[in-house]
Parts: C-alpha cells; sequence; structure tokens
C-alpha cells in the first residue's frame, strides 16, 4: 500500500497575490505533489498550503518551497495578526493514507536537517517529531514570536538543526509530525477587537475550558470585524459543532452574534460527519453513507471505515 502523506506548510505572507501565487507555483510543479488547496488571508497576512503526495516528492516539494520562500520574503520585515517565528513559520507531516506517525516523524526529521543544511536557517522540531519535550508544543516555541526568539535563540531555545542565529531573510522554521487538525476561524458581529479576545481567553484550554483548543482574537481590518482563530488540534475530542456553540455561547455575554465562520485548508471527513449528525439529528449517519467517500475508497480499492 503507498504510504500518503499530507503536508500543510504555513508561511508568513498573505498581501501580495504574485508571490503567494509565486510560492504555491513551487510546490504545485513538484511531480508526485498534488497542491490540493492553498489559502492567504490580509489580515493575518499568512497563507496556508496543503499538499498531498509520498514521503520523497513532498520532501523535494518543501525544499523548493523554501527556496522559493529566501527569494520572495523577509520575515524581519512581516506584519500581520498571526504569530510567526519564521518566513515559512511551520510544516506539519500528517499521515493520512497507509502511513504511519513513525514514517511522519523521519520524513518530518529527515526534512529538516536538508532544509537546515542546504539554507543555513534553524530549524526546530515539534509535536510527534520533536525530541525535546517542550518543543512539542508549537505555542512554546512561538512565545515572543520572532523578536522573542532572537532574544533566546540557542540558548533556552537552541534550534535541532541549523546555526543558533536567526536567518537573514527567514527567521528561523519549525517542521514536525502530528495528526489531522482543522483551523478553524469564527467571526463576530463587532468590531471590538477585545471582545473576540476575550472569547478566545474563555475557551482555549490553556486560560479556559476547551481541550484540544488554542485560540486568539483577531481583527480584519477589511471586513471592520473581530474574529476568534483557532486550531482544533484533535477534533476527534473537540468536536467543531462544540467549538461554534461555545464561541456563540461566550459572544452572547457581550451581546454579540456570530455572523460567519470559515474552515482554512483540509477537515477530516469525520468531522464533517459529526456535525451533521448534531445539526441535523442525524444520530446513525456515517462517513460510509458519503457517495464520494465510497468512490475513493472504491478507487484506491479500500475499504471504507465504518463510523
Amino acid at each position: 500500500m503507498t504510504a500518503l502523506f499530507q503536508c500543510v506548510p504555513n508561511l508568513s505572507e498573505g498581501r501580495r497575490p504574485e508571490v503567494v501565487q509565486a510560492l504555491a507555483d513551487s510546490v504545485g510543479s513538484v511531480a508526485g505533489v498534488t497542491l490540493v488547496d492553498h489559502s492567504c488571508d490580509r489580515d493575518h497576512n499568512r497563507m496556508v498550503l496543503s499538499l498531498l503526495g509520498e514521503a520523497g516528492p513532498l520532501e523535494q516539494a518543501i525544499l523548493s518551497l523554501y527556496r522559493a520562500a529566501d527569494q520572495h520574503l523577509n520575515v524581519h520585515q512581516h506584519q500581520g495578526a498571526h504569530p510567526r517565528i519564521g518566513a515559512v513559520d511551520v510544516v506539519p507531516f500528517v499521515p493520512v493514507w497507509g502511513a504511519t506517525m513513525e514514517q511522519a516523524v523521519a520524513l518530518a526529521r529527515t526534512t529538516a536537517e536538508k532544509v537546515a543544511d542546504e539554507l543555513q536557517v534553524p530549524v526546530f522540531l515539534y509535536a510527534e517529531a520533536a525530541r525535546r519535550e517542550a518543543y512539542r508544543s508549537l505555542t512554546w516555541l512561538r512565545r515572543g514570536q520572532l523578536e522573542g526568539l532572537s532574544k533566546d535563540l540557542g540558548s533556552e531555545r537552541a534550534p535541532d538543526f541549523g546555526p543558533p542565529a536567526l536567518h537573514s531573510r527567514l527567521g528561523a522554521t519549525v517542521v514536525g509530525a502530528r495528526s489531522p487538525l482543522v483551523a478553524y476561524n469564527v467571526v463576530l458581529d463587532t468590531g471590538d477587537l477585545e471582545v473576540a479576545r476575550q472569547v478566545a481567553r474563555r475557551i482555549r484550554e490553556s486560560t479556559g475550558v476547551l481541550r484540544w483548543v488554542q485560540a486568539m482574537g483577531v481583527m480584519l481590518e477589511e471586513r471592520g470585524r473581530a474574529q476568534v482563530s483557532m486550531n482544533l488540534v484533535d477534533p476527534r475530542r473537540t468536536s467543531l459543532y462544540t467549538a461554534f456553540e461555545m464561541v456563540r455561547m461566550e459572544a452572547r455575554r457581550f451581546g454579540v452574534s456570530v455572523l460567519d465562520s470559515e474552515i482554512v485548508g483540509l477537515a477530516p471527513l469525520e468531522c464533517l460527519v459529526e456535525t451533521a449528525r448534531y445539526y441535523l439529528q442525524l444520530p446513525d449517519f456515517r462517513s460510509s453513507q458519503v457517495l464520494e467517500a465510497q468512490i475513493l475508497c472504491l478507487l484506491g480499492r479500500e475499504e471504507m471505515p465504518s463510523n
């Protein structure tokens, strides 16, 4: 069985369409890799790519992406709402079909080492690929963002590969392996950023009530609305609908309603099926009832899970 991985690079660029396209082209042209989705956001000043492929082609695509970023980006001049320590801020590998987490960890580590060797950028390993317990947390690695990292790089935060000094354009970067997560944003019907920040503080795991949820408040200047930006790091345990309903409930404290929400990149089918079960009151609805899922399994000659 072919081992298929998803890779979801997050880059510090979301405002220059020509640069966004050049970065997407750098990976989309690699044989054996499919760019299945890419999105960018001006307020976050960030772009997210979703790639699918086998280990070898994905490794080459990511190296190509770093080379393109070195040509087009300078994180030291970056301004945006999203936390970051690098131009290519984070590159997670996710085992999705016939692949194991151990294989994803091996892929992350070999890719990270090659990135550091070729571009002389400090690289941190995180999540399942981390070699130090503290480095498992992306939030811990990014505390203080680029400016904070520059003060203790090489001491408290020593890179796993590469020099203990920020790259002149790329800054630093984080590479790892993880299970699928869902990047999920909820827009509030208010221009008050503090409301979004308070809602985020009440729901995220570190300061609030929802385990497996990271959240922050962001101002969407173009829309004049505040957003609660979330990562559901284990959507099997904390669902999309749970996060949505908690944001809606906490926003009511301030007399604020929800305008809309968005999923950034890809989401596991089961997350959407579970949401349909809840909102449509379909307790017995299964992913095997989704037509396209059955077609894909037929093409792949794999049996569809019964959940």
